[in-house]
């Protein structure tokens, strides 16, 4: 399922969505720039190495902790990138407006840490670097499916060759998204050589952080505009920060 564009509009304009999305451009640029080996040591160094956090005698001069952040800057390829850009561009709009500009920079960090912590947990011995925003766009998503539950997300599903196009309630269209990451990770564990190189449990991960954090401190009612039909949320009478 391919997600086009959703029906909730934005009250602001979602500044840190553009901001994010332009650094992961200059990040790409950069990538597609580079001399194939110079590309694959700056994936390593800059990717996220289970096996650098948790082998105790890793080679090399220490630690780095900046992957945590860098990883999200990186992409495989060109798919890779719109696929991961075109999503968060889609549903972070809507939550930057939600959070205001500043939570939702610290959120979409969190969420992106959690990410690749949970990808540590489920794969503690892998040597095999993981680069990508997916797991803060996760995070973003997961906010996005307890926030606009009852939002239409405008979806084309390629059937062979036929283009299918519908629309469908976020609850369904990011509960089916999340199940799948749940349903694929665990097989990869079963089957570890049926993997497609996908970090599953890192998009599980980020999504349920970000569907546990956003309601915590998303704006007060009386800091945003009036609830639209598509945007009603059974929990938006309780008390916020």
């Amino acid at each position: 399922m391919i997600p086009l564009y959703d029906t909730v509009p934005s009250r602001r304009s979602p500044f840190v969505t553009w901001v994010i999305i332009s650094i992961n451009f200059i990040f790409f640029l950069i990538e597609i720039s580079l001399p194939p080996p110079v590309l694959q040591k700056l994936v390593f160094y800059l990717g996220i190495v289970p096996a650098r956090y948790t082998y105790p005698a890793w080679p090399g001069e220490g630690i780095s902790y900046w992957p945590f952040v860098t990883h999200m800057f990186l992409h495989g390829g060109w798919l890779h990138f719109i696929g991961n850009m075109w999503t968060l561009w889609i549903f972070g709009d809507n939550v930057e407006d939600r959070l205001g500009h500043l939570r939702y920079a610290i959120f979409y960090f969190v969420c992106g840490l959690a990410a690749c912590l949970t990808h540590i947990a489920f794969n503690m011995h892998s040597t095999i670097p993981v680069i990508g925003a997916s797991g803060a766009i996760a995070g973003v998503m997961g906010a996005y499916f307890i926030m606009f539950p009852r939002a239409r997300i405008i979806t084309l599903i390629p059937i062979f060759i036929f283009p299918w196009v519908v629309e469908l309630p976020a609850l369904i269209f990011l509960g089916f998204w999340f199940l799948a990451q749940v349903f694929s990770g665990t097989f990869a564990i079963m089957a570890p050589a049926t993997g497609v190189g996908i970090a599953w449990w890192a998009h599980a991960g980020g999504f349920v952080v970000g569907a546990l954090l956003a309601p915590l401190i998303r704006q007060s009612k009386a800091r945003y505009r009036r609830f639209y039909p598509d945007e009603w949320c059974p929990v938006r009478s309780v008390h916020r920060i």
